[in-house]
């Protein structure tokens, strides 16, 4: 870490920051795909996120797994180059015997023995340590002192800080992931819980992470099947991907593991009644709130809860209801879609989904 006495060098950081048109530069290697979307590529970050219980650990299990083995586990499909096949894994919240649990997991899910502990998968738990500086140093140690590694995890990003709505703190920690990632070249998967009352990441370090990272996947529980877990993009650089869905499996080895649900079909989710707006694609809230507006520039709030109501059943054909259509405008708002002007509700095409 820098400390506040030590001196900058200015001038070489200037010269290290210029872009000119006869530099070359290669495309970052791809890390972690599923099908033809690029989920992670090195020298970048990406998260999950999700409320609690929505299976988020058992996600990212999957993605170490398929890591692990340079292979497919789930949708997951990972690629990770000679010399950059260290997994680091560092688990903020759990104690040690469900750490264990998480490792053994990973292991059964990578058809790995689990009575032998794997060289390329270092596992670590900071629960016990009670200062966030102090967990947040140790990372950065591991990253720097550890040759080899190609991806790193940190499940409980929030654990990295004192107050998670401390614009100060989230911006010095988001600026630690692009450096570390950067400098090491190196994938970084965070894991941050969402907001009980809304979908949005939690926190001020919740909005810098939507911001910066290369993906921001959303683990959610699907309202018709509460066993049933569904994975889609919030944000993606690259293409999208169809939604996929997992379910537990019964307890073998007194070990659980994630298993692809392949009777699950996205498509079905735009034909049920269920208030869904959370598994919706930014092209299918861009085309619905297109069409609410599309004779008017702003609508007060009895015409454009109505207006609401119809353009969305048009495009997904979900009939909400009064109360779950107030729920979706207040969604709306949070991520900026619809602002609202004095009295008025007015569609904001650049908004940032």
């Amino acid at each position: 870490m820098e400390t506040p006495n030590k001196k900058i060098d200015l001038d070489a950081l200037w010269k290290k920051s210029l872009v000119r048109v006869t530099d070359e530069f290669s495309l970052p290697p791809v890390i972690l795909q599923v099908d033809d979307a690029v989920i992670g590529t090195l020298g970048n970050f990406s998260a999950s996120t999700g409320k609690a219980k929505a299976k988020k650990t058992f996600n990212v299990s999957a993605i170490v797994a398929s890591a692990l083995i340079n292979g497919q586990v789930l949708e997951y499909r990972a690629s990770l180059p000679e010399g950059k096949r260290k997994i680091l894994y560092f688990d903020t919240e759990q104690s040690p015997y469900h750490c264990k649990k998480v490792l053994q997991r990973i292991l059964k899910l990578a058809g790995l023995p689990l009575d032998k502990q794997p060289e390329n998968l270092i596992f670590s738990h900071l629960r016990e340590i009670a200062n966030p500086a102090v967990r947040c140093e140790i990372i950065r140690k591991a990253i720097y002192g550890i040759d080899g590694i190609g991806l790193v995890v940190i499940d409980g990003i929030r654990d990295l800080m004192l107050d998670i709505n401390n614009a100060t703190q989230a911006t010095t920690l988001i600026g630690d992931l692009m450096q570390w990632t950067s400098e090491r070249e190196i994938h970084i998967q965070t894991v941050l819980h969402l907001n009980k009352g809304d979908d949005n990441s939690r926190g001020h370090i919740g909005t810098e992470l939507n911001n910066k990272a290369e993906t921001v996947l959303q683990v959610t529980k699907d309202p018709t099947d509460e066993n049933r877990s569904i994975v889609s993009a919030s944000f993606i650089r690259s293409k999208p991907f169809d939604k996929f869905a997992f379910r537990i499996s019964d307890e073998r080895d007194n070990i659980n593991i994630p298993q692809l649900d392949t009777d699950f079909h996205s498509e079905t989710l735009t034909k049920r009644n269920s208030f869904s707006y959370t598994e919706l694609s930014d092209e299918e809230h861009r085309q619905a709130l297109e069409l609410t507006f599309e004779n008017s520039d702003g609508l007060g709030y009895g015409d454009v809860i109505e207006a609401l109501r119809k353009s969305y059943t048009t495009v997904i054909g979900a009939t909400y209801g009064i109360g779950k259509t107030k729920q979706l405008l207040t969604f709306l708002r949070n991520k900026r879609m619809i602002i609202k002007n004095d009295k008025l509700y007015i569609f904001n095409p650049e908004y940032y989904y």
